[in-house]
């Protein structure tokens, strides 16, 4: 990732700040939308799990630019959500349902840039996490 692709995502996701409760929501309604297999994996109250997910974006996002500080802490999330049942096939509809909500949310600010940016961003980071989960599944 650029530092300019870096500056994108940080300046959207500032954006999206305001209306983290409703982003939160929207992206599990899109995410059971498009995969309703995954809607069994979570438990419990969904806001909670929204503020969970919303904050954990914000510490990704405000690390991207020391990614070394990054990649051991989504590594450890994924060797986690191994235990949720969470596997390989799932990170392709997150990461959709991740950039509707972006684009709902953003409005005209969801540029083709800013899209782009948070592709690359959620592509490397999937990427990280899927070698570590199935790393993990692999040594048990």
């Amino acid at each position: 990732m650029v530092p300019s692709q870096i500056d994108l995502i940080q300046d959207s996701f500032r954006k999206v700040l305001p209306i983290s409760d409703q982003a939160a929501a929207l992206f599990y309604g899109r995410l059971f939308e498009i995969a309703p297999q995954v809607k069994p994996l979570f438990k419990g109250d969904m806001s909670v799990q929204g503020a969970k997910l919303m904050s954990t974006l914000g510490v990704v996002v405000a690390g991207l630019k020391d990614l070394p500080k990054v990649v051991p802490a989504a590594e450890a999330l994924a060797r986690k959500h191994v235990d949720y049942g969470v596997k390989t096939e799932h990170y392709a509809p997150v990461g959709a349902a991740l950039l509707w909500t972006l684009e709902q949310g953003l409005g005209a600010d969801f540029t083709p840039e800013v899209k782009a940016a948070w592709t690359e961003a959620y592509g490397l980071l999937s990427s990280v996490m899927i070698s570590a989960a199935e790393a993990r599944i692999a040594a048990e």
